[in-house]
């Protein structure tokens, strides 16, 4: 009999990671809420249509992201908030596990727009199914845009 155990692709490792992390549109919103917050914002808007699964999108003026932190924060397990076993005794913010945008990332069209009060320019980001489609400089206020389109496109049990 031959081996029947197999490593899952990351992409259907990152779907089932997502279907724990968000189980409807309420979690997604609560993640990027609990991030704006962690972010220092004082003032965060939301917007929702079709009760977030076609649109899903969270505003906030707070202290915006790099151009790399941009992008390292849609991979799996990437954090601001830890470093090393000890620091999960000291956590004094909302998120910390770094599982949240690369679980929305995975199974929905997601806009990330940023940018820092120290830079001039933004950075733009377009994923859809983990996939990253477009990075680049662009007008952005300071803090973050997230719109998550079309939540769990490519989760038929989730629509």
């Amino acid at each position: 009999m031959s081996d029947i155990i197999q490593l899952l692709p990351d992409s259907v490792a990152n779907q089932i990671a997502a279907g724990e992390v968000v189980q409807r549109p309420a979690s997604a919103v609560k993640e990027l809420v609990e991030n704006a917050i962690d972010a220092g914002a004082d003032k965060i808007q939301l917007i929702l249509k079709d009760a977030g699964k076609s649109l899903l999108q969270v505003i906030d003026n707070g202290c915006g992201m790099s151009v790399t932190d941009a992008r390292m924060c849609f991979e799996r397990h990437a954090t601001s908030k830890i470093k090393k076993a000890e620091d999960l005794f000291a956590i004094r913010t909302m998120g910390f596990r770094g599982e949240a945008m690369a679980s929305i990332a995975a199974i929905a069209h997601v806009e990330l727009r940023t940018r820092r009060h120290e830079d001039e320019l933004g950075t733009c980001i377009v994923i859809e199914g983990s996939e990253v489609v477009s990075q680049e400089a662009c007008s952005a206020n300071t803090g973050t845009s997230i719109s998550v389109k079309n939540l769990f496109y490519n989760i038929p049990a989730r629509r």
